[in-house]
């Protein structure tokens, strides 16, 4: 995926090899393609190839892409349209990639004029006069992007440009392109210029790029420059009957050659590749607790208790899966510690590998990333349990149905009891539960293998055990220490 290049980040060096004057390049057989022009060739050649087209971007391979794709080859401007984490900037930012390693350029040009075709005046006379001789310069796809977040207090001269006083004051005439101070699109000219949450745009600055999308030129304090900009122009925005703060102007939309709709994941299996794919996870998820996740946040997204028109961000189940790791890791430091560690030094160190139970602090935690309805007002955090309990019986049934659990509830018929929680270690849990009929096989249904760790097993252990309480088979009780108590029946 092509990425923007941060300030700090070294620019790419050009390869020895490429022409260094304007003769070489001619020799060398190069043309001159429209930035829709390259992006078309490129995909062509992808898509011939079997390449991965869009890497990085997940679920949408039978709907968007083709979309989008369609736009690129038809050589459309493009619009996304889409609830708040959707992966709109992801998809936008992936299309860097579809661009030229390398191009070329006239050194020093802000506008990256290609030396085979120049925009203004002072360029075609710099190429006139110096001929096959002039220096030719290469910029790389990276530096080819352009992006900005649409706020109320943009300007037009921050996308367009505005005139330069100083410039001005040097003798140069009104009208003359060297007075202007060019804004961020003009800027991206030979490249790709995104505008993210364009509604979010004062209409009266929409208006300044339709001539941007239309005729290619632009307007600048009431004088017209005929610079015609080779720009592949792409907004995202979010469908008109959720964004009451703005929307974009009809004159605007229709400007626009495609219209693309963006969803969530479909289905159970796209939303866990998207959080294997995106968490930056610092301790052991196992599978069951990250579907437990997956299945959570789909059931927040359906949930009446919710506000369908905000969407529920995929960024929730991502933020929800590294919650939940940091638990883990939490009790690995907290276990580890001197007030906590046992009188025999050979004791094996807990390893941070997540449990169900972890997961009950991510209700609090990321409760903010949902809007609910307004009559739910005081009753997030209780919704969020539900859900979350719900997501995690489903879990059960899918992972463990039909399997015989009976030595587990045998275990606590006699009065018998389980403690679990935050702070309990792994070797504690199973010394508790000791050798139980059919733990082996629950913990291959949970793919946790044939020889799993302590923790992995207590992992596995505290699963079913929940498993059992929410499908009314053990009974539950909390602690005022916050320990769990599984116990008897429900």
């Amino acid at each position: 995926m092509g990425r923007v290049t941060a300030p700090n980040q070294a620019l790419p060096v050009p390869p020895a090899d490429l022409p260094g004057t304007l003769g070489a390049l001619r020799a060398a057989g190069h043309r001159y393609q429209t930035v829709k022009q390259e992006l078309r060739h490129n995909l062509l050649a992808r898509m011939r190839s079997g390449e991965d087209r869009f890497p990085g971007i997940v679920g949408y391979d039978d709907s968007v892409l083709p979309e989008v794709e369609r736009a690129l080859l038809a050589g459309h401007d493009m619009v996304l349209l889409g609830e708040r984490g959707q992966g709109k900037t992801r998809l936008i930012r992936s299309l860097v990639a579809l661009l030229d390693e390398w191009t070329p350029v006239l050194p020093g040009s802000v506008l990256n004029e290609h030396p085979l075709h120049p925009l203004t005046p002072s360029s075609r006379a710099l190429v006139a006069e110096a001929g096959d001789d002039l220096p030719v310069g290469w910029l790389h796809r990276s530096m080819r992007y352009g992006e900005k977040l649409a706020t109320p207090d943009t300007s037009v001269g921050d996308l367009i440009g505005d005139v330069d006083p100083i410039r001005l004051a040097q003798g140069r005439t009104l009208g003359d392109p060297e007075t202007i101070h060019f804004g961020l699109v003009p800027r991206t000219n030979r490249g790709i210029f995104a505008v993210n949450e364009l509604p979010d745009l004062a209409e009266r600055i929409q208006v300044a790029l339709l001539n941007v999308l239309e005729e290619r030129d632009i307007q600048v304090r009431g004088y017209q420059l005929r610079l015609p900009l080779d720009l592949f122009l792409v907004a995202s925005a979010n469908p008109e009957d959720y964004t009451n703060r703005g929307r974009i102007i009809t004159p605007l939309k229709d400007r626009f050659g495609a219209e693309v709709r963006t969803h969530y994941p479909v289905d159970l299996e796209l939303e866990l590749a998207l959080i294997r794919q995106e968490a930056d996870l610092v301790a052991e998820v196992p599978e069951h607790v990250l579907e437990v996740l997956a299945r959570f946040a789909r059931a927040v997204r359906e949930s009446s208790s919710v506000d369908p028109r905000s969407g529920v961000s995929a960024r929730f189940a991502i933020a929800a899966a590294e919650t939940v790791a940091a638990a883990a890791l939490r009790r690995s430091g907290l276990l580890a510690s001197p007030a906590s560690a046992a009188d025999d030094a050979t004791v094996r160190p807990e390893a941070p590998v997540a449990r169900v139970g972890d997961a009950v602090s991510v209700t609090s935690t990321l409760r903010g990333k949902v809007e609910f309805e307004s009559g739910e007002e005081g009753r997030e955090t209780e919704i969020l349990g539900h859900l979350l309990r719900t997501a995690t019986a489903e879990t059960f049934r899918a992972r463990l149905a039909g399997l015989d659990l009976s030595g587990f509830t045998a275990l606590v018929a006699e009065g018998a009891v389980i403690e679990t929680g935050e702070l309990v270690a792994s070797a504690e849990l199973l010394r508790q539960v000791g050798t139980v009929p059919g733990l082996a096989k629950a913990l291959d249904r949970l793919g946790l293998g044939d020889a799993p760790t302590p923790e992995q097993a207590a992992a596995g252990v505290e699963f079913v055990l929940e498993g059992l309480h929410l499908t009314r088979r053990l009974g539950k009780d909390v602690t005022e220490s916050g320990r769990t108590v599984y116990g008897g029946r429900s």
